[in-house]
């Protein structure tokens, strides 16, 4: 699978532009602020129907313009396969699959698999646990469509109960009849999805060890552990003894919600005494865990996006990456790069086509 042909119509930065891309290797040249991480984040936006930098969807269509385009062509299995996603102001964001759109946008998820590798992934090491929740729900939804209805009705129903404890706390009342049907959905859906993250989680981290190992030369000892409150009790046993702890706080204060990953370098939190050039191996080995993992499960090569990943890296572990992705197993690939003949001496190395866009 490859993108041909990419047209951005009132992008972020863009007026009108096209790109006709190489199957293999495209890099994107530049000094900062041109738009190379725009281009990157529109082919994002075709596999996942939302950009990757920006939550705010109208904040995506060029200042003084009404809307957006991105129009992608594809070449996926012998066929040819056009996305298009586009979003007007005051209107609901449409994707269109060769010319007919997506009643929910939930499947097409994974139809375009695709990993990006970026600066703002640094985010998953020094946020909350919500980023690392998204990170792990992405990762599993790109080749389970159960999965990730399962996270949405969770989600809905959390949602629900949350409403209904304010409601009690507002109306000084209770009824423990309509909560105990919030939660025996919650149990149910957060049983499931419990289940889906731990199994994920035993096949992913020995893929993330064998992966960092490579870049850092077996020089450190990387971990990843699954943090969650359903390791110790039953879902809905949590869910009844922390009843009064809900009443007052009028939300749901445990379930798969709270669930959370701990990323250590030699027994120690990485955030805390990871090094920056060790942060940024650490993030690009889950990036190409996460690669491996569903092309192993998809049965397809997904794109993969690398936004300026060279800087702050030392020469050692860029050669490392690079001699990684110097391989059949990788399809396309697109880098962005503000040095010209950096990134032009690095992929020389890589035996494969490739094409240079100056923007």
């Amino acid at each position: 699978m490859f993108l041909k042909k990419l047209s951005l119509v009132n992008y972020k930065n863009f007026d009108t532009n096209s790109f006709d891309f190489n199957p293999k290797i495209n890099c994107l040249v530049g000094n900062n602020g041109v738009g190379k991480t725009n281009v990157l984040d529109a082919i994002y936006h075709l596999s996942f129907g939302k950009s990757y930098f920006n939550p705010v969807a109208t904040q995506n269509i060029k200042h003084g313009e009404e809307f957006f385009v991105i129009d992608g062509a594809y070449e996926k299995g012998e066929r040819e396969e056009n996305i298009i996603c586009s979003l007007k102001r005051g209107q609901k964001k449409i994707v269109k699959r060769n010319g007919k759109a997506y009643d929910k946008l939930s499947e097409h998820i994974g139809f375009l698999p695709l990993v990006i590798i970026s600066p703002a992934d640094r985010d998953l090491i020094i946020e909350g646990s919500d980023t690392r929740r998204k990170f792990i729900d992405s990762v599993i939804s790109q080749s389970n469509k159960q999965y990730l209805q399962n996270l949405i009705n969770y989600n809905k129903v959390l949602s629900q109960r949350n409403s209904l404890l304010k409601y009690f706390a507002l109306n000084s009342t209770f009824d423990a009849d309509t909560l105990s049907i919030y939660n025996d959905q919650l149990h149910d859906y957060g049983v499931k999805i419990y289940a889906e993250r731990k199994q994920f989680l035993e096949a992913f981290v020995p893929i993330f060890m064998s992966r960092y190992n490579a870049i850092s030369n077996e020089k450190e000892t990387v971990n990843i552990e699954y943090k969650s409150q359903l390791h110790e009790k039953d879902f809905r046993s949590l869910l009844e003894e922390n009843l009064a702890k809900d009443r007052v706080l009028q939300y749901t204060s445990v379930g798969i919600h709270k669930d959370d990953l701990l990323f250590s370098i030699a027994t120690y939190p990485i955030k805390k005494f990871g090094s920056q050039g060790q942060q940024k191996s650490f993030l690009i080995a889950l990036k190409l865990a996460q690669f491996d993992f569903i092309k192993q499960l998809a049965n397809i090569t997904p794109i993969l996006l690398l936004d300026d990943i060279f800087d702050k890296l030392d020469e050692q572990r860029v050669a490392q990456i690079m001699a990684l992705v110097n391989h059949e197993d990788f399809g396309q690939i697109f880098i962005s790069d503000t040095h010209v003949e950096r990134t032009e001496t690095i992929v020389k190395e890589i035996h494969q086509s490739y094409e240079i866009f100056k923007l």
